[in-house]
């Protein structure tokens, strides 16, 4: 009895979202370390932008996938955590663990002054208003150049590689465990009484605050973790530039970000990874379209946006719920069918029970 007690409290502890949720993340950790030491600089460099893509794509999903809010601001909110960052490496000399935590806490903070007037507006009067955010953050840095670089920015620089790791894999491992434990502390989130609420919010505003669900706190805290996820991304993608400037997060930058989210999946977390992919490798493959066909510099300055609108239409066509949403629908159907296949007919059936 004993034993079979032990047994049952380790299958209740494996079912506990943290414990599942980490060691998902540790094993996903050892096989992306495994892999980033077999690859080049290059491929080492492109995996950590795709780990700081995720970072924000995921704080992006949480806001209008579980929380139904709409926002074109995401790409200024990572400016601002590029800043700040920035900013505590020029003139501090603070931990970089601290400098990254900065980044997110002074983007969230931004993020809650944003949210408490968002929280009267929906639809499209809430992406005019981010889009206006998105729009005013780098005037703001190009009108103190003093403190923001002007058009040459700022300089960032990642830690010293510890022992025999090169620069470039160092980097991307930093990038990674930022991806993964804000991926770890979403989930968790999701799975407590906060995500619950986001999601009652969501579906239907009035019956969550007949059920005692203050919407409004609700709905600052959506934006407010949204902005600390982007401004942690933006931080960590700007140890890849090396350098941050207004020319890093343009409008079109948002837009991408919320069309990758919606191809990817919204709602959830590893149709972020399919996104982060697209907003890295996409402009690559529009380079290589462009030169193949010849393609004017204008027009290939935005066939990476336009590829992008057409990736978005055909995915809201043929897989309403993006990447994600298919792969589950996939498994889903190939295990009914396999059931099905392994069924019994009729006539072998009752000829079983006779």
């Amino acid at each position: 009895m004993t034993g079979l007690a032990g047994r049952t409290r380790t299958l209740r502890l494996h079912r506990q979202p943290l414990l599942r949720h980490l060691a998902c993340a540790l094993v996903a950790g050892a096989i992306l370390y495994w892999v980033t030491d077999h690859l080049s600089a290059y491929n080492d460099y492109q995996v950590g932008e795709i780990a700081s893509y995720v970072v924000v794509l995921v704080g992006l999903s949480l806001l209008t996938g579980s929380s139904g809010q709409f926002s074109l601001g995401n790409g200024a909110f990572m400016a601002v955590g590029a800043y700040t960052m920035a900013l505590f490496m020029t003139h501090t000399g603070t931990n970089f663990i601290l400098e990254l935590a900065a980044a997110a806490g002074v983007a969230a903070v931004v993020g809650v002054l944003l949210g408490i007037p968002a929280t009267r507006l929906s639809g499209p009067y809430l992406a005019g208003m981010t889009l206006l955010f998105a729009l005013a953050v780098p005037s703001i840095a190009d009108k103190w150049p003093a403190t923001f670089g002007g058009d040459q920015g700022l300089t960032v620089a990642p830690p010293t590689a510890p022992g025999s790791l090169s620069a470039e894999q160092w980097l991307t491992d930093i990038q990674i465990i930022g991806a993964l434990v804000v991926m770890v502390l979403v989930a968790n989130l999701m799975w407590s009484r906060y995500g619950r609420a986001f999601r009652a919010v969501r579906d239907d505003e009035i019956a969550a605050s007949l059920a005692g669900i203050h919407v409004a706190r609700t709905k600052v805290m959506a934006f407010a973790i949204s902005a600390a996820c982007a401004g942690l991304g933006g931080a960590l993608l700007s140890l890849s530039t090396g350098v941050v400037n207004t020319g890093a997060f343009p409008l079109t930058l948002s837009i991408s970000l919320l069309a990758a989210m919606v191809i990817g999946g919204a709602g959830t977390l590893i149709g972020m990874v399919w996104g982060g992919i697209l907003l890295v490798y996409m402009p690559q493959w529009s380079t290589s379209l462009s030169s193949d066909f010849n393609l004017g510099t204008g027009a290939a300055a935005y066939l990476a946006t336009i590829i992008f609108g057409g990736v978005l239409i055909l995915a809201m066509l043929a897989a309403p719920n993006g990447i994600q949403g298919f792969l589950r629908w996939l498994w889903v159907y190939g295990r009914s069918r396999l059931r099905e296949r392994r069924r019994p007919t009729a006539p072998l059936a009752a000829a079983a029970g006779d």
